[in-house]
Formats: C-alpha cells, sequence, structure tokens
C-alpha cells in the first residue's frame, strides 16, 4: 500500500526533499519550514491514503483530501490550510512563487524515485490521489502566497503614501500659517506691502504654488496617468507665462526681459 510506503519511508523522504531544496539556487529553509510545511503535508498525504484504503474500492471516489473528509458541510481542508499556511510562511521569509511550487514538486519526486528504488506497487486510484492532494496543496499554497504579497505591497504602498502625505501637510501648514501671520500685521496698518512682511507674504504664496506643483508632478508620475500632447504655440506660451513671471521677478527687485520669439513657431508637449 502507498500509505505503508510513504509511512515506513517518512524520514527518509524528508532527508530528500531537504537535499533537493539544497541543491536548488535559492534561500535556504528555515526551521519552521522543515518542521511545519512538508512534513505535516507528508502526514496528512499518509492519512488520506489510509482512509481511501479502509473506504474501499466503491467510496474512493468520495474520499476527500482531507483528514476530515466526512464533514457534511464544505470547508477548507486540512490540507488547503495546511498548504495555505506554508505559502505565506515562505514569502514572509523571502521565497518566490517558483520556489513555493517546487517545495511540493520536490516530495513528488523523491517518493517517485524511492518508489522505483525498492520496488514499491502504486495502485491507479493512490496515485490520482496523490496528484489530487498535490494539486490541492500547490494551488492553496499559491493562492495564499499571492493574497499575502498583494497585501505587503498594498501596506506598503499606504505607508509610503501616509508619509507623503504626512510631509506635505506639514510644508502645506507652515506655509499658511506664515501667510496668516503676514496678512494679520498687514491688516493691522502698521507695515505696508513693499516691507520685510510682504516679503514674507510673497515667500509663503510662491512656497505654496511650488508645494502643489510638485504634488502635481509626484501624482502623475506615480499614477500612471497618460500622457496628452498637444500642440502649443510658443509665442502665446511664453506669453502667458511672462504675465505671472514679471510679477514674481519685481517682488524680488529683479527684471525678467524675454527675447522675440518668432511667430508661428510651436512645440509638441504634455
Amino acid at each position: 500500500m502507498l500509505y505503508e510506503f510513504l509511512d515506513r519511508n517518512r524520514d527518509a523522504l524528508l532527508a530528500r526533499c531537504r537535499e533537493k531544496v539544497a541543491k536548488r539556487p535559492a534561500r535556504r529553509p528555515t526551521e519552521q519550514e522543515l518542521k511545519y510545511g512538508i512534513p505535516l503535508f507528508l502526514d496528512q498525504l499518509i492519512e488520506a491514503l489510509r482512509v481511501q484504503e479502509s473506504a474501499g474500492p466503491a467510496e474512493a471516489g468520495k474520499v476527500s483530501f482531507a483528514l476530515s473528509a466526512t464533514r457534511p458541510t464544505p470547508s477548507p481542508t486540512e490540507i488547503g490550510r495546511t498548504a495555505a499556511r506554508h505559502g505565506n510562511e515562505l514569502l514572509r521569509t523571502g521565497f518566490t512563487l517558483d520556489q513555493v511550487v517546487h517545495d511540493y514538486g520536490d516530495l513528488c519526486q523523491a517518493a517517485t524515485e524511492m518508489a522505483v528504488e525498492q520496488g514499491a506497487t502504486v495502485t491507479a486510484d493512490e496515485f490520482r490521489l496523490l496528484n489530487g492532494c498535490l494539486d490541492e496543496a500547490i494551488a492553496d499554497a499559491i493562492t495564499e502566497f499571492g493574497r499575502q504579497r498583494d497585501q505587503l505591497m498594498s501596506d506598503e504602498m499606504t505607508r509610503n503614501m501616509n508619509e507623503r502625505l504626512g510631509y506635505f501637510a506639514h510644508e502645506l501648514r507652515n506655509l499658511i500659517t506664515n501667510a496668516i501671520l503676514a496678512v494679520a500685521t498687514i491688516k493691522k496698518g502698521s507695515v505696508g506691502l513693499s516691507g520685510a512682511t510682504g516679503a514674507l507674504l510673497d515667500r509663503a504664496l510662491i512656497g505654496l504654488r511650488d508645494l502643489v506643483d510638485r504634488a502635481l508632478v509626484e501624482v502623475r508620475l506615480t499614477g500612471g496617468i497618460a500622457e496628452r500632447r498637444e500642440r502649443i504655440n510658443v509665442a502665446q506660451f511664453i506669453g502667458d507665462v511672462q504675465v505671472a513671471t514679471a510679477l514674481e521677478a519685481t517682488a524680488r527687485n529683479l527684471e525678467f526681459i524675454v527675447a522675440p520669439i518668432e511667430d508661428g513657431l510651436v512645440i509638441e508637449g504634455d
């Protein structure tokens, strides 16, 4: 019987699995993985095969790939839950999806090799159940691995977003506070817009504009917003820029000069 063969060679099978894992160009398995993942799956597989043998050929198709095959209501199988936890642990210790699949493939290969070496006989029903258990374990391990990976990525993105929002809010509060203080002082009538207080207000407003501009650029770069390229008349564009820039230059006691631009000059931009 296959379950007797697996039970009798349990330690040798696990040792062979460890050898196969060690030969792969990947991270070494953790102690938790060696004690929990594949060993527990092997024990559940042996028990499932034993249940099939005791149920008889007529009941073979009704045997679940779990220890709790007679549950009246559908629920995740023991093998599925074990594999899901195994996939979760592998993700948290830095393994890849390919390594998750190979973990279970190693056991199947080790069992097949040892059965051939010892001349063990495997019936069609036993082989079908073995493949079914492996399919279920791999599917649940991959599902949980992917779910946890997506959750970790989502959590990381949330943390990064919170950090950026925190920085943005902090800078925004400082600039608004400076602008409010400057306006409050000017409203008292003791100072004018051309003095140091007016300069403080100018810097606060310019800082607010720059802060918003940087935020908009970051949103476009990280949000995957598609480019919207269009034809732009250079003379008209520079004329619009000159109005706002000349005001800022005057506030800094500078002169903003624009060279003549050829009529009809057009560029393409986003």
